[in-house]
């Protein structure tokens, strides 16, 4: 059952009717549902599918070629020498078909580009100088290695520059949506549960799928991922060596990105990990972010423009916070309830979970329609100003002249803000304020879990935003 995707699956279907052959990318990271999305859009049913293999040599990618276009009926298919031959064979199977627009659909299409196979080039002459000049096709090709997708097909330079007629890019689940794969799977959790699970898959929908009916989110977590024969066991080795034929300097800078909460800037990371300032580097650190591990952003308020790069990939926080180097045995995940590190992560994932769901906060705060940029700020300590750090998570600078600083806040209960608290939203708001120089209108905003106690401090927040409010589509 396809949960969500409405408008990618309308956007498939439609290929079918449009008086001209269509060129289709969709891209994503691995697990997300891309296959999934195309199969339900089209039936199940493809005049040609073909699925790249991981690792493998162009000769062995093209005798699986062969042997799917002999599968899919076409006869007296000669041995196939290069991608050249391929696509000339594919061209007289699809030609034999009768008049109606032929579905033709490439699954992991990076995997078939093996070195000096002259993929790229002839995948470009199959579009460009056959298909293109049809009105009967529609073409659709698809890869979890999204910085491949990116780079060769979203923003090719050479002969697919611009020929795309449309790119899906498909991005991880939010709550809401979370919650209705949940339902459909007949999993009985509150939204406190489904958030402690959200906070550790993220919204991968293939994580989700992998959840059993009459067990908790502590036993599923157990079995999946602490268990020696669980299914996700090993998915952190097997998520970056799928993405990247070289994952090591990726993991590397991973890695240093989950020590800081904030994120590093690209010289502090350069120079805590020896990396060379070249465009390689600069290659890695955009692979990344186009994959969603991570994102970039500018310190608002900064006159130089200094991108941070913040680790937000759920699951591999979950993994560096509590598994690499170690596993724990297939009960680790109950002993860790309620100790000083769970409590600790909990407050952490949440804001991240908070800073996947922005749109969710701005539908509740009634400023769906205007314009903003959405920032992470923090201000180093100042001895000779006798100031304090900071540090803002999320703030939401708004063209009607307010900037709302969004504390975030885990708690098992309705959250009560004491008078030191206070004390301290308004010191962030005046440092926030003095350093920036902003000339708007700064406000408080928190979003907990269980919602504030309405005592004397309350009304130093100027909205009060729950999980609740993040489940809404």
């Amino acid at each position: 059952m396809l949960i969500g995707r409405d408008k990618e699956k309308q956007l498939l279907q439609n290929a079918l009717s449009e008086e001209y052959s269509q060129f289709i990318a969709v891209y994503g990271r691995r697990r997300v549902g891309k296959t999934f999305l195309i199969r339900e859009a089209y039936g199940y049913k493809f005049d040609f599918q073909f699925t790249g293999a991981a690792k493998l040599t162009a000769r062995k990618q093209l005798v699986r070629f062969r042997r799917t276009l002999k599968e899919h009926g076409q006869k007296d298919t000669p041995e196939l020498t290069n991608w050249g031959d391929a696509f000339s064979e594919l061209k007289r199977f699809i030609i034999n078909f009768p008049e109606g627009k032929k579905v033709i659909f490439l699954d992991e299409l990076p995997w078939m580009d093996a070195p000096r196979s002259g993929f790229l080039s002839e995948l470009e002459s199959f579009w460009n100088d056959w298909a293109s000049a049809r009105k009967d096709i529609v073409f659709i090709v698809c890869g979890s290695s999204t910085s491949w997708m990116v780079k060769k097909i979203i923003k090719n330079k050479g002969g697919l520059h611009n020929r795309l007629n449309h790119r899906i890019s498909l991005k991880p689940f939010p709550l809401g949506l979370c919650e209705k794969l949940a339902q459909s799977r007949g999993l009985v959790l509150n939204r406190k549960q489904m958030l402690e699970a959200y906070m550790i898959f993220g919204g991968v929908p293939y994580y989700w799928s992998l959840l059993q009916k009459g067990a908790s989110i502590t036993q599923e977590i157990d079995r999946l991922i602490f268990s020696s024969d669980g299914e996700l066991h090993d998915e952190f080795e097997m998520l970056y060596a799928s993405l990247f034929k070289k994952p090591e300097p990726y993991i590397k800078v991973i890695g240093l990105l989950a020590k800081k909460k904030m994120g590093m800037t690209r010289l502090e990371l350069l120079e805590a990990g020896g990396f060379d300032d070249n465009g390689a580097f600069t290659e890695i650190l955009n692979d990344l972010e186009w994959c969603g591990f991570i994102r970039s952003y500018t310190m608002m308020g900064y006159r130089t423009k200094s991108d941070i790069f913040q680790l937000i990939d759920h699951y591999t926080l979950f993994y560096y916070e509590f598994i690499d180097g170690s596993r724990q045995g297939s009960n680790y995940w109950k002993t860790m309830l309620g100790s000083p590190k769970y409590n600790t992560w909990c407050g952490l994932a949440f804001e991240r979970a908070c800073l996947w769901h922005t749109d969710q906060i701005k539908k509740k705060l009634g400023i769906s329609g205007i314009l903003t940029n959405e920032y992470a700020w923090r201000c180093l300590p100042n001895e000779k100003e006798n100031r304090r750090g900071v540090q803002i998570d999320l703030l939401i600078d708004r063209s009607d002249g307010i900037i709302d600083v969004c504390e975030m806040k885990y708690s098992k209960e309705p959250y009560s803000i004491t008078s030191d608290y206070a004390e301290e939203l308004a010191r962030k708001r005046n440092v926030f304020q003095s350093v920036t120089g902003t000339k708007s209108a700064v406000h408080s905003i928190m979003i907990t879990t269980d919602g504030l106690v309405q005592n004397e401090h309350w009304g130093e927040v100027q909205a009060d935003i729950q999980l609740n409010d993040l489940y809404e589509l």
